[in-house]
């Protein structure tokens, strides 16, 4: 058994011992998005609750993150992504969605122009 420290209930110290960022779909998803934001992905909004997140980066792109799990759809096919590897997933989104345009530009500098 684990020492606990006087004055703190057993309960609250092991769930600090065993929080992570990535136990919480809120802050996994958070960090996802930050992940994103460093790959150029700057317009995307998440939404939270029922012990699930919700990220939407682009038009054809929202992601959820729930059980233990990031989630997409890449042409009409489940894409799952482990929930303790945000950047790991960042990285496979801009692989997939950050393309060249007929113009020159990337699909996320055309969404950037468009949403200014």
């Amino acid at each position: 058994m684990s020492p606990v420290r006087a004055g703190t209930p057993y309960a609250t110290q092991a769930s600090l011992r065993s929080y992570l960022p990535w136990h919480d779909p809120r802050e996994a998803t958070r960090l996802l998005r930050y992940a994103l934001h460093r790959q150029g992905f700057t317009h995307t909004y998440q939404s939270n609750g029922n012990g699930m997140s919700v990220l939407s980066v682009l038009t054809e792109v929202t992601v959820w993150c729930k059980d233990g799990s990031f989630i997409w759809n890449e042409d009409g096919s489940p894409v799952t992504h482990p929930i303790d590897d945000p950047v790991g997933a960042a990285h496979r989104i801009a692989e997939r969605y950050r393309h060249p345009t007929a113009d020159g530009h990337t699909l996320t500098d055309s969404v950037r122009e468009h949403s200014a």
